[in-house]
C-alpha cells in the first residue's frame, strides 16, 4: 500500500486541528509546513474554531483555507453549537477531500469528527485506547504521549509517507504593518532592541500562572541590572498585569491589551528576554527567535517546552506535577516550589549572552 501521502492522487487534505491555543497552532506548523514542501500540489483545509482565523493567515501559505468547526461534545475547548453540524458537515464533503487527518491530540471525539468529514481516506493519530480500524491501520499513528508537540507532528506526517527531514522549526511571519507598530510602541515608551525585558503573568487556566508576587521580583531583579521592564497580556488579564506592576519597586510598562498579535511577535523578538507561564506567549517567542525563560507549574515540560540555547524552562518540584487540573484541587504546591530567584538567575544569563 502506497502511504497516503506519497500518493500523487491525494490532492486535497482536510487536516483536524480542533485547538484555540496560540502555541497548539504554532507547534503544528513545522509539519505543515514540511508537508507544503514536500507536496506543493496539495491543497490544505485547516478544521479548527473561526477565532483561529488571525493565527491561520500567519501561517505563510502552509494553509489554504480555513474551515470552521462549530464544536461536538467531547472536545472541550468550546461549548458545541448544534446547529452548526449540519451546515459544517455539508461544507466538508462539498470539497471531497481525499484524506482527512486526525491531527488533534489523544482524543477518540477529534476521530469521530474526522471521520464525518466524508473523505475517501481517513487516518491521523489513534487515541490511547481507541481501537484503529483494521483496513486504515496503515494510515494511524498510535498517538505519542512522551514527545515534544512540535515533533509528534512531524512523526506523523513522516509515518504518512512524507520524507525524513530531521526536526522542524517554528516561525511566524513579522509583517511591515507589524513592524510599523513595533516601532511606535518602541518610541512612544523610550524602549530600545535588546534593552527591554518581558514579563508574561497571564495564562488561560489558574494552574498554570506563577504567582503575580514572583513575577514582580523577577522584574526588580532585573530592572536592577539594567533592564527596562514591559508586561503584556490579552485584554481579560489586565488584572495580573497590574498586580504585578503594582508589586514591583521598579517603574514598568504594561502593554497588556494594547498590541496586536504581530506587535507582540516583534516585541519579543527584539527583547533581551521573555519571562511567562506555559502559554501561547512563550511559544511565539521560540517562533521568533526570542530568548525565553518558561515556568512550568502544571504544564508539562515534555510536551511544550522549546530546545536549544535560546531557552529555559524551569520546572516546578513536586510529585503531582504535571497534572491536568485547570484549578489546583489543594494547595498549588507546585506554584511555590518555583522560587523567584533561581527564575531571575536563569533570566539574567540568557539576557546578557549574545544574540
Amino acid at each position: 500500500m502506497v502511504p497516503p501521502l506519497a500518493d500523487p492522487a491525494v490532492r486535497r487534505i482536510a487536516v483536524v486541528r480542533l485547538r484555540v491555543g496560540l502555541g497548539d497552532l504554532l507547534c503544528s506548523m513545522p509539519a505543515l509546513h514540511r508537508l507544503r514542501t514536500a507536496r506543493p500540489d496539495v491543497r490544505v483545509t485547516l478544521v479548527t474554531w473561526a477565532e483561529m482565523a488571525p493565527v491561520v493567515e500567519r501561517m505563510g501559505g502552509m494553509v489554504d483555507e480555513l474551515l470552521a468547526f462549530p464544536g461536538i461534545d467531547g472536545i472541550p475547548e468550546r461549548t458545541p453549537d448544534p446547529a452548526g453540524w449540519e451546515p459544517f458537515v455539508g461544507a466538508a464533503r462539498e470539497r471531497r477531500f481525499d484524506l482527512a487527518l486526525q491531527m488533534y491530540g489523544d482524543r477518540p471525539a477529534a476521530n469521530r469528527v474526522t471521520a464525518a468529514l466524508g473523505a475517501r481516506l481517513v487516518g491521523g493519530f489513534a487515541p490511547t485506547g481507541w481501537e484503529i480500524p483494521a483496513a486504515d491501520r496503515p494510515r494511524y499513528l498510535r498517538y505519542p504521549l512522551e514527545q515534544h508537540e512540535v515533533d509528534r507532528h512531524v512523526r506523523l506526517l513522516e509515518h504518512l509517507g512524507l520524507p525524513s527531514a530531521g526536526p522542524g522549526r517554528m516561525e511566524f511571519p513579522v509583517t511591515p504593518a507589524d513592524e510599523a507598530e513595533h516601532a511606535a510602541t518602541l518610541g512612544r515608551h523610550g524602549l530600545r532592541p535588546g534593552g527591554y525585558a518581558v514579563l508574561h503573568p497571564g495564562a488561560s487556566s489558574p494552574t498554570r500562572r506563577w504567582p503575580a508576587a514572583h513575577y514582580a521580583g523577577v522584574g526588580d531583579a532585573l530592572a536592577a541590572e539594567g533592564w527596562a521592564i514591559v508586561v503584556t497580556g490579552v485584554s481579560g488579564e489586565r488584572p495580573v498585569s497590574a498586580e504585578v506592576t503594582a508589586r514591583m519597586r521598579s517603574p514598568a510598562v504594561d502593554l497588556t491589551g494594547t498590541t496586536s498579535l504581530g506587535g507582540l511577535g516583534a516585541l519579543l523578538r527584539d527583547s533581551a528576554v521573555l519571562v511567562g507561564n506555559d502559554t501561547g506567549t512563550s511559544h511565539l517567542a521560540a517562533a521568533v527567535g526570542a530568548r525565553s525563560v518558561t515556568v512550568f507549574l502544571a504544564g508539562d515540560p515534555v510536551r511544550w517546552a522549546h530546545r536549544g540555547a535560546g531557552h529555559r524552562a524551569v520546572v516546578a518540584d513536586v510529585p503531582c506535577a504535571p497534572c491536568p487540573h485547570l484549578v489546583c484541587p489543594i494547595d498549588f504546591r507546585c506554584a511555590a516550589s518555583v522560587p523567584p530567584g533561581v527564575v531571575a538567575a536563569a533570566a539574567r544569563r540568557l539576557a546578557r549572552e549574545p544574540r
